[in-house]
């Protein structure tokens, strides 16, 4: 049974969080994959909860994926509050990192969706450099637009033929969570959310220290180095979170509060 069908769980702002590791999230997306079945997997974090916070629908798309590890330092603590006092991190990046290990040492073909062209190339290249046995049978660097019907349909007649039995999703919050959950029981793969990743593995992005990391810091590592484009998800979103969090806001709709 996955976490979404047990119920056992906790939320946090009304988004459904898994208590999880490492390990135990690699062996059942292995586990999916293997039986060839659609799942797909949420990585939450701040900016994933509080979209979630604002969007009934998008929170709805969220909370019903197979699982959705805890990303973000804040969510991991409240995990530990809510009564699992040995939660970790499962950081999106470093869980594709472990999947794609066992894939490439258990023959599981794997496919990416997302990220620039060139930022793929270089993905790919030192993916198979680092892992010589892995099968990447399909990538795809999609435009940035709104596909139309028949762009969409050959997205997904391409990943069937391709064999891909994991698809990493790299196309950002929420963005990629929306395009999980529209093609789930379409793409018979198990689909990973895994934000960023393509462009750290890559090394088109330089990932905070890891102190910054164990301390919930990485928003201001992350800040500095594209001020710009994540102005709006950390100086809008974290504080808020800090307010709904402390106030026990409940989120948009009236929902029942998890906090």
């Amino acid at each position: 049974m996955s976490p979404a069908d047990s119920g056992a769980d906790p939320h946090v702002l009304g988004t459904r969080v898994d208590a999880t590791s490492y390990a135990d999230a690699t062996a059942q997306v292995m586990d999916w994959a293997k039986n060839a079945e659609s799942r797909y997997v949420c990585c939450a974090n701040v900016h994933v909860v509080m979209e979630a916070y604002d969007s009934p629908a998008f929170r709805s798309q969220v909370n019903a994926a197979d699982l959705v590890t805890p990303d973000g330092m804040p969510l991991v603590w409240a995990l530990r509050r809510q009564g699992h006092p040995n939660q970790t991190r499962v950081y999106g990046p470093d869980l594709m990192m472990s999947v794609i290990e066992s894939a490439a040492r258990e023959n599981v073909a794997v496919g990416l969706l997302g990220g620039k062209l060139e930022v793929l190339e270089e993905l790919v290249s030192r993916l198979v450099s680092q892992f010589p046995a892995l099968d990447i049978s399909y990538r795809f660097s999609p435009p940035f637009r709104a596909l139309n019907a028949s762009e969409d349909n050959r997205i997904v007649e391409d990943i069937k033929k391709s064999g891909a039995r994991i698809l990493f999703v790299g196309l950002g919050c929420p963005r990629q969570e929306m395009w999980m959950a529209e093609h789930a029981g379409k793409v018979q793969a198990v689909m990973l959310g895994v934000g960023a990743a393509f462009d750290f593995h890559a090394g088109a992005v330089k990932q905070a220290p890891s102190w910054m990391q164990r301390t919930g810091l990485e928003w201001a590592y992350r800040l500095s180095q594209e001020p710009t484009r994540l102005w709006r998800r950390y100086l809008y979103h974290n504080p808020r979170f800090l307010v709904a969090r402390w106030t026990g806001s409940n989120p948009k709709s009236g929902s029942q509060r998890h906090l």
